[in-house]
């Protein structure tokens, strides 16, 4: 009844599980769950698609800082700055995708040809911004939606935490799934802000294009027009460019041939990047469009455009909130990747490399989740203040991956036309035109250097310096958990086997915290062992100490019953205490130590217990020449009711004769 009643709630669990996240999926399938270029430009485009949305308000917002509506105008000459910049980066990352088929981006490139601390840094950076990406996209669309409806603006933050959980959930249920339902809202879109630049800009041809109304320009400090002021606002427009290496990270989830549909997927998405910004840009300048807590400049474009209330206008809100929102799905797509390559090279906690049910790396997309979520809640869902956070790693990972292509490339030049050399990563050849692509991959590393450093200079006293402060932590901390990976295989090394456990004799230890039928339990799995035993109480309850000696001299129990005092409470130091002593005492033998602990049929009941057993586990694991088993004694629900198995003193007495009868009839055998 109880084995029925496990499977049920067993199968009741799968039923929800396959619900929310869909079927488990067999390993052999794994190869099947690629991408088309289609849904790829939703999974991996998303996010640098989306910052067209707020990368021209982050220009606006910092020359609005002088006060004047005519320096806005510097807003066009910026966003072409960046432009060129957006498209010596994809060259450059196209590049990579070649010379890199199996994918990892920036660390990849950087373990390959710069060291393994190189590779910690851009991994570092990279992780960060993916966590960064998720914050700022989710908060970015609320705020549209809140710029649409200014009556949800007091539930900013718990509509952007609501938003991260259900990514969360989408994703879980694996890629190719992930990706279709994402493609929808990508590909619309894409489809209301060309229809919208195409009617702007034939309003503004044919003079019935009009100008902003109902905002005003609004700055929280008024400082001149410098060089470093222009120089802050190409910095926060440069967030156009996050995202751009999130093909270069995926490539193996394209479908074959891989390079080439994923480098084919690049150039079409940055193609659609740089129309989409600029157009943005110049229409804004036109309608004069002005930086405003209460609506952003895409809703101000589009009631100039279409009119206020309109159901056109409704929908470029709903598919920028849309996109914005979805932007996220780039991070869920590289970063549980990314975490995984960490952790297969020991950098990270191992976990991280195991595929879920649905063949997705689901610890890594849960930590994703957890960490934009502190985010989210500490900075209130303002984009403007995690603005500053975002894009120093992502800039950091282009320079170290487009300076790992230099190095690679100069390896190149030094090979024969048709030779090939083995590499750390792949296959080195000859390239006829190495002097071109090591060109590009040196002005795109020097130029997206210096936006770094601006990025740190300009907006270091505005949040900059804490993920200048993060990187160089996260890396310290990776190391210190691949030294911890390398001890523990240098310890469990066959080939340098140095240690021995001596094996003259077992001490067998029952620990004992009342007497019950789990105590009973116990003492038959000591018995079967054929070795000597006694039990071992320790004493924090007086009261109740005496009533387990009264029940196992009731009960009759054949080994010793030791008590140790405990007179301050505590559980583990006495026990490690006891158990140093018994091993300084007996320097040849084992100490086994067998613990009882009840099991219950669900997590809930679980918790309602002390679960002392899996501490002390942990606590005595540290002793050498120290065995624990933990023996479970099974408490099942059966209708509502529990099978309850503590001892009461009749059970106790019939437990005694049932032994005695039982050590009778074998002794019977025995002499027959």
């Amino acid at each position: 009844m109880s084995t029925i009643q496990s499977e049920q709630t067993s199968s009741t669990q799968g039923r929800l599980s396959d619900f929310l996240i869909g079927r488990p999926l067999e390993t052999y399938t794994l190869a099947h769950q690629v991408i088309s270029k289609k849904i790829g430009m939703a999974v991996f485009a998303s996010d640098a698609l989306s910052s067209t949305a707020y990368a021209t308000e982050e220009i606006l917002v910092i020359l609005a800082l002088t006060g004047s509506m005519a320096v806005l105008g510097l807003s066009i000459p910026i966003a072409i700055a960046i432009c060129v910049l957006l498209a010596i980066v994809t060259i450059s990352y196209r590049q990579t995708i070649f010379a890199y088929p199996n994918g990892g981006g920036a660390y990849i490139v950087a373990r390959d040809n710069l060291g393994e601390v190189a590779a910690q840094i851009a991994g570092a950076a990279l992780l960060t911004d993916y966590i960064l990406t998720v914050a700022v996209s989710i908060s970015s669309g609320v705020a549209q939606i809140v710029s649409a409806i200014p009556a949800l603006e007091p539930f900013r933050v718990g509509m952007a935490v609501l938003v991260i959980a259900i990514m969360t959930l989408i994703n879980l249920r694996g890629v190719k799934e992930s990706g279709s339902v994402f493609a929808i809202p990508t590909y619309f879109f894409l489809g209301m802000m060309f229809l919208t630049l195409g009617v702007g800009f034939y309003r503004w041809a044919t003079g019935t294009l009009g100008t902003v109304t109902g905002v005003t320009l609004t700055t929280e400090a008024l400082a001149p027009l410098s060089m470093f002021l222009i120089l802050r606002a190409f910095s926060s427009g440069s967030t156009a460019l996050t995202g751009i290496e999130a093909i270069s990270n995926g490539i193996t989830a394209f479908s074959e041939p891989r390079s080439r549909n994923a480098a084919r997927t690049l150039v079409v998405m940055s193609t659609i990047l740089i129309t989409l910004f600029m157009g943005i840009t110049v229409l804004s300048r036109h309608i004069q469009a002005v930086p405003s807590h209460q609506e952003t400049v895409i809703s101000q474009l589009a009631r100039t455009v279409y009119g206020n209330g309109s159901i056109l206008y409704l929908l470029v809100i709903a598919g920028t909130a849309l996109i914005l929102l979805m932007a996220a799905n780039t991070s869920y797509a590289d970063f549980p990747r990314l975490a995984a390559l960490h952790a297969g090279d020991g950098f990270l906690p191992r976990q991280l490399t195991f595929r879920g049910g649905r063949l997705v790396f689901s610890w890594g997309i849960m930590v994703l989740a957890a960490a934009a979520t502190i985010l989210v809640v500490l900075l209130r869902a303002s984009t403007t203040a995690l603005i500053p956070l975002y894009a120093i790693g992502v800039f950091l990972s282009f320079t170290v991956s487009q300076a790992g292509m230099v190095v690679r490339l100069r390896k190149v030049s030094k090979l024969q036309p048709g030779e090939t050399v083995k590499g750390l990563e792949t296959d080195l050849t000859y390239d006829p035109h190495w002097r071109f692509h090591m060109g590009v991959s040196a002005v795109g590393a020097v130029c997206t250097f210096i936006v770094m450093m601006i990025f740190a200079i300009t907006k270091f006293m505005t949040g900059a310096w804490f993920i200048l402060l993060l990187i160089p932590t996260l890396v310290f901390i990776f190391f210190r958990i691949h030294h911890h990976y390398k001890d523990v295989a240098h310890v469990l090394s066959l080939e340098n086997a140095q240690y021995h456990i001596a094996t003259e004799k077992v001490i067998t230890i029952l620990l004992i915290d009342s007497v019950h039928m789990g105590t009973v339990q116990m003492i038959n799995f000591a018995k079967s062992l054929g070795t000597p035993w006694y039990a071992l109480h320790v004493s924090v309850n007086p009261a109740k100490t005496e009533m387990v000696q009264v029940k196992w001299r009731e009960f009759g129990g054949e080994g010793n019953l030791v008590i140790v005092q405990s007179p301050y409470r505590q559980l583990v130091a006495p026990i490690r205490a006891y158990m140093s002593q018994l091993l300084t005492d007996n320097p040849g033998a084992i100490v086994h130590v067998v613990m009882g602990h009840l099991a219950m049929s669900s997590l809930l009941t679980q918790a309602l217990h002390q679960n002392s057993s899996l501490i002390l586990n942990h606590a005595l694991s540290g002793l050498e020449r120290v065995v624990v088993t933990i023996v479970p004694l099974q408490v099942h629900h059966n209708g509502g009711e529990v099978n309850r198995n503590i001892l009461t003193s009749g059970d106790l007495r019939r437990a005694r004769e049932k032994r005695l009868a039982s050590t009778s009839e074998e002794v019977e055998t025995v002499e027959g």
